[in-house]
């Protein structure tokens, strides 16, 4: 099975470089002539399935593409919840809640929300279970860098701190492909 993946265009600029979660944030003017170009890259390719996460971001990046008519909106594709961090920065964090950053994990526990274990297990179940029941061959998903990387921590068989090292561009396309034997 193929995936071509894209990460939501820009956000609007006071949101940029936040932990943005479940909040349901527009993009930027900068991300609607993103979406726009992504779509015309997307509409030269064809697809057997579209599922897009529910949040106005991931479908506002995707809005412009022929690919809309078919595609399935799903809250199983949103980015990890943050809790009462959604949308504040890291220095926000550290000066309300006067801690700092010692290592990922404990980052990560720090700032509550969707437990790391619930949100890995809501990304494979997605792809690991759902999508390889559907037996497609060419799938597009339109979600968060968050879910982009947990996959790819899981199927490159990598740490979560080496996939959140990666570096996933707003708008940005990547493509993985999972076989059945190799999971």
């Amino acid at each position: 099975m193929r995936l071509t993946f894209v990460r939501h265009c820009e956000v609007d600029e006071r949101y940029k470089n936040c932990y943005n979660g479940h909040n349901d944030i527009g993009l930027s003017k900068s991300g609607e002539m993103c979406a726009k170009e992504l779509a015309k890259k997307l509409d030269a390719l064809e697809f057997d399935a579209v599922f897009c996460s529910d949040l106005r971001r991931a479908k506002d990046s995707i809005k412009d593409s022929l690919h809309t008519k078919n595609i399935i909106y799903t809250n199983r594709l949103r980015e990890k919840s943050w809790g009462v961090h959604e949308g504040m920065s890291y220095e926000e964090i550290v000066a309300k809640e006067g801690c700092e950053y010692k290592d990922f994990l404990q980052w990560i526990n720090l700032l509550g929300g969707e437990s790391y274990e619930e949100f890995i297990t809501r990304v494979e179940e997605f792809f690991l279970e759902f999508l390889l029941s559907l037996q497609k061959e060419n799938i597009l998903i339109v979600t968060h860098a968050g879910v982009i990387r947990t996959l790819i921590c899981i199927l490159d068989k990598i740490s979560l701190e080496e996939a959140f090292s990666i570096k996933v561009e707003c708008g940005s396309i990547i493509t993985k492909r999972i076989e059945n034997q190799n999971i």
